[in-house]
């Protein structure tokens, strides 16, 4: 066995992968400055320029097959577009969603959905931006919604509501998770719930109202009130009943695109820090040289190193189609806590300077604080990886 070549190639396969894609990325993010991104949250509006960007570069179709005009990329690869998208200083949080929410159709849908869907989520023709799961009772407990699909003939009626459904005025469908069997009469708690693919468009004044809902971020999401909404049949997705299942088949993706985001936000909050305090001299030197200024910078750097790691695992093990529950979600609380100590060290370094708008630190920090509460909770993960992977007893 030649060693060093052996050496050679597992060091390869940890440097920085799909260089083509990264660069692209940046091409594009070039384009949209902080000024870009403070403008638009003064005004409370979408990023729709940076979102065509993205989407005519065709990255936001990345894991649709290219039988329905996709990419077909593996997760890798739209980790990456993500990652180098916040490194870049811009955010995905307004069109990320389009990448893996589709999964539940692409996986329980029939041959017929996604042969009309697909094709024109992939070239941005239609709009697969909006998941509506939450409920303001229920939060994390989603088997507790309340939301009922009740089936009258060819149809659906549909009575209930969401919150912090993001994205849903700039969405054209939205997949929606309701109860279409009481609680009371199943066996477990996860049965009876269903998914359906809701088309906005013929929805909105028909039973069903969008409301902005105003935020600490411009994240642009909402409450949806359901009101008798009629859905037709043939828009359930899957087998009715099934759903809770078939949303929880695509949270692994979702969990290792959201680390992504977090890695490439630490990323850019260490870039950020790292060459202001070796500029910035107080007292006859730069503050970089105090160990107080330099060593938080420096740790968050290592976690952000080891977060990437269980990134790339978690993601390699889904290319696969192996089981990722575990690194999915420990990938997505070492990126979170990553970022987290990235933002605080860069806002800290900065002094007075990190809550001035036109550095983009204090917007940066109010974002990726959002990691540490959604899409999962750092304390849901702990749960789960106390449980399902030590053993443990259930928390909740």
């Amino acid at each position: 066995m030649d060693l060093n070549a052996t050496g050679g190639s597992a060091l390869m396969s940890l440097e920085q992968d799909y260089p083509e894609i990264r660069d692209s990325v940046r091409r594009i993010c070039a384009g949209f400055p902080g000024a870009y991104w403070r403008e638009l949250e003064m005004r409370e509006e979408y990023p729709t320029e940076f979102v065509r960007a993205v989407t005519e570069a065709g990255y936001l179709g990345a894991l649709i097959p290219e039988e329905y005009g996709g990419s077909g990329m593996p997760l890798r690869a739209a980790s990456v577009i993500l990652e180098e998208i916040h490194s870049s200083g811009c955010s995905a949080g307004a069109c990320h969603a389009q990448m893996y929410i589709m999964g539940t159709l692409l996986r329980h849908g029939s041959e017929e959905q996604k042969r009309r869907y697909l094709p024109g989520i992939a070239s941005g023709a239609l709009r697969l931006q909006a998941f509506g799961v939450t409920e303001p009772t229920s939060g994390s407990d989603t088997t507790s919604l309340r939301t009922r699909a009740v089936r009258e003939g060819d149809h659906y009626v549909v009575t209930g509501q969401k919150v912090w459904t993001s994205r849903a005025l700039h969405s054209d469908l939205m997949l929606l998770l309701a109860r279409t069997t009481p609680r009371d009469q199943v066996k477990k708690k996860t049965e009876g719930l269903s998914v359906f693919l809701v088309d906005i468009r013929e929805s909105l004044g028909k039973g069903m109202e969008i409301r902005p809902l105003p935020a600490m971020i411009n994240h642009n999401t909402t409450e949806v009130f359901l009101d008798n909404l009629r859905v037709p049949a043939e828009n359930l997705v899957g087998e009715e009943g099934r759903g809770f299942r078939y949303i929880l088949d695509g949270m692994n993706a979702e969990r290792v695109l959201v680390a992504s985001e977090g890695l490439g936000d630490a990323r850019w909050f260490i870039r950020k820090a790292s060459a202001y305090v070796n500029e910035r001299v107080v007292f006859d030197r730069p503050i970089g040289k105090n160990q107080a200024v330099q060593f938080p910078i420096a740790r968050a750097h290592v976690e952000t190193e080891a977060a990437e790691l269980m990134i790339r695992k978690a993601a390699a093990l889904f290319d696969a189609g192996l089981p990722c529950g575990a690194e999915a979600n420990m990938a997505k609380l070492l990126a979170s806590e990553a970022s987290w100590s990235a933002a605080e060290a860069c806002l800290q370094c900065h002094g007075g300077f990190g809550y001035a708008r036109e550095y983009d630190v204090e917007r940066k920090w109010r974002e990726t604080r959002l990691l540490q509460t959604a899409p999962i909770s750092t304390n849901m993960i702990l749960a789960y990886v106390g449980e399902h992977v030590l053993g443990m007893p259930r928390t909740y």
